[in-house]
């Protein structure tokens, strides 16, 4: 009769110590879960105050970004966001040096992706040029894809991919450090060097289809590169003072030494460095002037006792009445460069310059001419000429349709005349060049 109490008190033992056992590891289980919380309470506080701390250093707020319909001449002291037929400001520290600012939790992760279509088209007599390429009826001609983000409170990356019909190039790609002593602001990485005033622009920045003769002629570039230019990679560093009524950016830069046609690099050695020096000066509310010189020095494809020197001289006038900004305004600009190559068969001094005006008549119309003429660097008795009228339309901040006619007279040619439609397009959010 014993064995019955037995099992039972037996029983009822398992039961006490199985309950007693669930209970422990359920408290364990909650006591997991709340420290998981904890810590991620902590990872919030953490970001929160990365946050504040990156709008303190910044000084801009989200509600300081606004949208505007403007060409990047038409503004400066701004941050810019390059799309073609609209401009997206952001406020910022100076022209050139862009504050940092803190990611939003859309973007914390994820960069801002954009990307823009650029379709030209081309009729009539194509001219031969040995450093320009003649254009095809039709080309989708160097798109470009951006990719950009805060790295935190002191950097920033920008990456643009310009993707043409035969391959896909690194256009440019660097991280900008903000917050450096003395106001100072450095970049490396691959990046359009700050000589004169459009090396620096991107295509479908432009106020035309096409680049000015002597960027292609003393700029060097590739013969089928239509984003001719300086681009190399290097360290670039650069400082705004105030002078004044006028407010002056100081810019100095090392490469590699290789861009294009302009510069090669025979050994490791064999740099390039470019300078840059640019005032800003109001004339008025609604107008103001740019001047800028540049130099630029580095070895050519003689070898490395063969040197190529750039001098430039550049200036910019702008008027916008604020009353009617958004229908009215204007914008002259010319640039000068001269060259100094030496070779073999002799030192070749050549000389280049282009002068345009582009006038807004209406909400989304522009139109606008443009004078070119350049010797070439390798014969500077060789000289090519050229002229455009440019007509442009901007539907809407996302679109833009350009018409250009160009005579172009080459060296021991005679004229041709060429009639060029550009559709840009944007896609996405693509984000800011500083400017």
């Amino acid at each position: 009769m014993k064995k019955p109490s037995v099992v039972i008190a037996t029983v009822l033992m398992l039961l006490s110590a199985m309950s007693l056992f669930a209970q422990t590891n359920e408290d364990q289980n909650l006591r997991a879960r709340v420290e998981t919380l904890e810590e991620q309470v902590r990872i919030l506080q953490s970001e929160l105050a990365r946050m504040r701390e990156s709008q303190a250093v910044s000084g801009v707020a989200a509600a300081d970004v606004t949208e505007v319909a403007a060409d990047p001449d038409d503004l400066r002291g701004v941050e810019l966001v390059d799309s073609a037929p609209a401009t997206v400001v952001e406020a910022s520290a100076s022209p050139h040096h862009p504050a940092p600012s803190a990611p939003t939790s859309r973007t914390s992760f994820n960069p801002d992706i954009g990307f823009i279509g650029n379709l030209i088209g081309a009729a009539g007599e194509a001219a031969e040029s040995p450093a320009i390429a003649a254009l095809p009826s039709w080309t989708l001609q160097e798109s470009e894809a951006s990719f950009q983000a805060v790295i935190d409170p002191y950097a920033r990356a920008d990456f643009f991919l310009a993707f043409g019909e035969e391959g896909v190039e690194v256009e440019e790609g660097y991280a900008s450090f903000t917050a450096l002593p003395a106001g100072m602001l450095l970049r490396a990485g691959k990046m359009r060097a700050n000589f004169g005033r459009l090396n620096a622009f991107h295509n479908h920045t432009l106020p035309w289809a096409d680049r000015p003769i002597v960027m292609f002629n003393l700029l060097g570039g590739a013969t089928d590169d239509p984003d001719t230019g300086i681009k190399d990679t290097g360290v670039s560093v650069s400082r705004l003072f105030q002078a004044g009524p006028a407010v002056i950016e100081a810019t100095a830069e090392v490469f590699r030494g290789d861009s294009g046609t302009l510069f090669q690099a025979s050994k490791r050695s064999d740099v390039s460095a470019i300078g840059h020096l640019k005032g800003y000066f109001d004339i008025s509310e609604a107008s103001n002037v740019e001047l800028g010189l540049s130099g630029a020095r580095g070895h050519n494809d003689g070898g490395s006792d063969f040197l190529t020197s750039l001098y430039g001289a550049d200036l910019t006038f702008r008027w916008r009445p604020l009353q009617r900004a958004i229908y009215h305004s204007f914008a002259a600009r010319s640039e000068l460069i001269w060259s100094r190559r030496e070779q073999a068969s002799g030192d070749q001094d050549a000389f280049g310059w282009y002068a345009s005006a582009d006038y807004q008549f209406a909400r989304r119309w522009i139109a606008g001419v443009r004078f070119d003429e350049s010797d070439r660097a390798s014969d500077a008795d060789l000289t090519d000429r050229g002229t455009s009228a440019v007509l442009t339309f901007r539907p809407s901040e996302f679109s833009q349709i350009r018409w250009q006619w160009r005579r172009s007279e080459f060296a021991g040619q005679s004229a041709s005349d060429e009639l060029l439609l550009q559709l840009l397009f944007t896609i996405g959010a693509h984000g800011a060049h500083p400017f």
